[in-house]
């Protein structure tokens, strides 16, 4: 059985003994070998959103769920993230900046597709794009090594890839649309 409260704290827990993302994913990679239990715990989604389940000045942990054909552009975090999907599917795609270009333009490196149970370490610099393709809901646990409401990091804009400050109320309004 998954264990909201047990999760925040062994993720705690791991961010304490392990400033970097290896020790929460062994949390997360916990919590994924059952992820039909993390949906009882936390419920199927019924509508889009991001939802808080713990947040800190050195962990944010969200529970995330994205609508039908939903893809948030080019962005990255400034802090290491590991993702756990429980229901659905998140395909990612990677991008690393051009070297020495001015608009700070960047280019496709790779791509990931997350399916229900999988679990994604990303680090700091890891710059990505996530879709939801598939016709439902998709369900997931982000956790990040720091706050993800007060980072200052960047988005890039879809159709020249040029990078801007991100905008997290712009954020969370695409996700409740």
């Amino acid at each position: 059985m998954f264990d909201i409260d047990r999760f925040v704290s062994d993720c705690r827990d791991a961010v304490d003994h392990d400033p970097t993302h290896k020790a929460a994913a062994e949390i997360v990679r916990r919590a994924m070998a059952n992820p039909s239990a993390v949906m009882a715990a936390l419920g199927e989604p019924t509508e889009p959103g991001i939802t808080p389940l713990y947040q800190s000045p050195d962990l944010t942990i969200l529970n995330l769920a994205w609508r039908p054909s939903f893809t948030i552009p080019p962005h990255n975090h400034e802090m290491w993230e590991v993702i756990g999907i429980y229901g659905g599917r998140e395909d990612n795609i990677f991008w690393r900046r051009i070297k020495d270009h001015p608009d700070g333009l960047i280019e496709a490196a790779g791509a990931r597709a997350l399916s229900t149970g999988d679990v994604c370490p990303m680090g700091p610099d890891i710059i990505h794009s996530v879709t939801n393709p598939i016709p439902r809901l998709t369900a997931a646990i982000h956790v990040y090594g720091g706050d993800f409401f007060e980072a200052e990091r960047s988005e890039w804009e879809p159709d020249g890839l040029t990078e801007h400050q991100l905008d997290m109320s712009s954020v969370r309004a695409r996700f409740s649309k």
